[in-house]
């Protein structure tokens, strides 16, 4: 059995600077831009986590609330919400932050699901997650990852 590792090992921040070449027409940032940076920050949390190659298996959730606009930071939040065998499920906060007033606005949220992999390319077990503060814990005990991965398997989507 391997040791437990925190939630605060896997804690990820990523921050870059909207430009035009990110944006639509509205100069607002492309979709397909932060569901890229989300990707990464992700993996680079889940990688953290299990100190082992990752690759993507689902997103289970994804909402645009707020849009990020050119000029505007977007910062990016990830962190591993709960352990499985062979994956974690990794929660991705997205923020834009006016980059003069230095105000933030929640803009997107995401739930993503990593499987580690070993150097052999086979799945690989992964450390438990060690949860010591209310929210780690809450986000832990939450039903709602249960429910995102049993509706990923009845859509006949990853068993990770």
């Amino acid at each position: 059995m391997q040791a437990g590792r925190p939630v605060s090992a896997s804690r990820t921040e990523m921050t870059e600077l909207v430009l035009p070449q990110d944006a639509n027409l509205l100069g607002n940032i492309l979709g397909g831009r932060v569901m890229h940076l989300i990707d990464i920050a992700g993996a680079i949390a889940a990688h953290r986590h299990c100190h082992r190659q990752v690759v993507t298996a689902s997103v289970d959730h994804l909402d645009f609330l707020n849009p990020v606009r050119v000029g505007d930071l977007i910062v990016l939040e990830a962190r591993v919400n709960r352990a499985f065998h062979t994956s974690v499920e990794v929660g991705v906060e997205v923020f834009s932050e006016d980059s003069v007033a230095g105000m933030r606005k929640h803009t997107t949220q995401a739930f993503l699901t990593f499987v580690a992999f070993d150097g052999s390319g086979k799945p690989a077990p992964v450390p438990p997650l060690l949860v010591k503060t209310p929210e780690e814990k809450r986000r832990y005990v939450k039903r709602e990852h249960v429910a995102r991965r049993g509706s990923r398997y009845a859509r006949g989507g990853s068993r990770w």
